[in-house]
């Protein structure tokens, strides 16, 4: 694809793009084309991504504070010690989607908004 765009990516310190700004006539455009964000379960609060962005903190880690849940209460509803999770929740490099998907049923939220970093 080679369309000239305005879009301008955010990035993490390790390159890894975490959101992108676009004008807001394109913002109108892809909302009126899609389904209500209230409809769509796999969306990322605004204070999820704030967390990301501003603190530099793990999807999981910024999901996790923002559902005010514990690093105990993670690891206890996934069977395993705090210490395991905290690995997992800080890790440099994501996690695997079986992994993912157990750390999302354990709060309660779909596996793919843990994904999107």
């Amino acid at each position: 694809m080679s369309a000239l765009t305005n879009n301008h990516q955010i990035v993490r310190h390790n390159g890894v793009p975490v959101a992108v700004v676009l004008p807001y006539a394109e913002y109108q455009a892809l909302v009126n084309d899609t389904p209500s964000v209230s409809d769509d379960e796999t969306t990322i609060p605004h204070e999820v991504l704030g967390l990301v962005i501003k603190n530099d903190k793990t999807p999981i880690a910024a999901w996790r504070e923002y559902l005010g849940l514990t690093q105990e209460k993670i690891a206890s509803r996934m069977g395993i010690t705090q210490p395991s999770f905290a690995r997992m929740e800080s890790a440099e490099r994501k996690p695997r989607i079986a992994t993912l998907k157990k750390i999302a049923k354990a709060m309660n939220i779909q596996w793919e908004q843990l994904e999107w970093e």
